[in-house]
């Protein structure tokens, strides 16, 4: 099960600039206690610090309970045996020092990216009044965070495209990412994450838990300024995608290309993976079709692309996991940008083999 609840959602993420977004979905006052969590305007630097990043990350020797005998005993077994702790060289355990939670286990190698200096005093750098800070979180019981930089206020494009250019500073305590600074795009539509789909891969700034990585956060807040060339560029990216046209007939195509309805060498499915083929086809034609958020720009590649990333947001099978966690996951993890890339390459495919 995921640890993130209801609850954990309305006290551990902060939502910022909801005259301008709206309230996330997830929003419950009764689960906020004395403090909301959705800030009107941008989130302060010091909410973020007293409310999320109020303990530090430390690091614990390891030790491995083993047979022991009369005199070498430090306690017995949970079989009534002698036992004894055996310390454990060259790795380390990484807790938090307020509830002493294991987030990790790694080689002394590993160096922690405490979250403060690394994700706040380094997007702190380029704040001002162009700039703010519109959520942060904690997933996986603190061993994940993130903080996002945006613009206050939405931008629109000529085609009716509503979006607001973000920066993200994520880094985690059990290894699943390095720290990270990344750009991104939230549709406010539907509040969907979008990173730049006809862009190659490159458009975040990385830096791994080495021993050397400390050397790396001057750098790091250089990489933060990537957020001021993001809403030319997009703008640019919807104007391409919404000039590019898909027939009713290429749509089809792309259902069939993006949803097989056949095994890899033309094999039948089994019954089961055939019903939820055919009923994820149904609900991507819906959106596509009817939804506001999509249909607008339906017979076109952005409609495509929208179709897509709105039916993973808001409608895709979710497993051990709430929604919001599964979806902040993939934007912290890059995964959304592997998703808009993909239905890229799929559709590009479809429309040259009609050509």
């Amino acid at each position: 099960m995921s640890r993130e609840t209801m609850q954990h959602l309305n006290t551990n993420v902060l939502i910022g600039n909801t005259d301008q977004r709206g309230h996330a979905w997830h929003y419950r006052a009764i689960d906020q206690g004395e403090e909301s969590n959705h800030y009107p305007g941008p989130i302060p630097i010091a909410d973020v610090e007293r409310r999320l990043f109020y303990w530090e990350a430390v690091s614990y020797r390891l030790a491995m309970e083993v047979p022991a005998d009369v005199e070498t005993m430090t306690h017995l077994g949970v079989d009534g045996t002698p036992m004894r702790w055996a310390h454990q060289d060259g790795v380390q355990a990484i807790a938090r020092n307020d509830t002493h939670d294991r987030m990790g286990i790694f080689t002394d190698g590993y160096e922690m990216h405490q979250y403060r200096p690394w994700l706040l005093d380094t997007v702190g750098t380029i704040l001002d009044d162009s700039l703010a800070i519109s959520s942060a979180g904690l997933l996986k019981g603190g061993a994940i965070a993130w903080v996002e930089v945006s613009v206050p206020e939405s931008i629109t494009t000529p085609e009716g495209v509503v979006f607001r250019p973000n920066l993200l500073a994520t880094t985690s305590f059990d290894g699943s990412i390095a720290t990270t600074f990344k750009r991104t795009i939230t549709d406010t539509v539907c509040d969907n994450t979008r990173e730049c789909a006809l862009a190659e891969k490159g458009q975040s700034y990385k830096v791994k838990h080495s021993r050397y990585s400390k050397m790396k956060i001057t750098e790091a807040r250089e990489a933060l300024q990537m957020i001021h060339t993001l809403a030319d560029e997009f703008a640019a990216e919807i104007a391409q995608l919404c000039a590019i046209e898909v027939s009713t007939a290429r749509w089809r195509d792309f259902l069939k290309a993006i949803v097989p309805l056949e095994g890899e060498h033309g094999e039948p499915l089994s019954k089961r993976s055939k019903t939820m083929a055919e009923e994820k086809i149904a609900a991507l034609d819906k959106l596509y079709r009817y939804d506001t958020r999509v249909a607008p720009w339906a017979g076109t590649a952005h409609g495509v692309l929208q179709a897509v990333n709105t039916f993973e947001h808001h409608e895709g099978t979710v497993r051990g996991a709430t929604r919001a966690d599964r979806n902040m996951l993939r934007t912290v993890t890059g995964e959304w940008g592997n998703i808009d890339r993909g239905t890229w390459a799929t559709l590009s495919k479809v429309l040259q083999n009609a050509v």
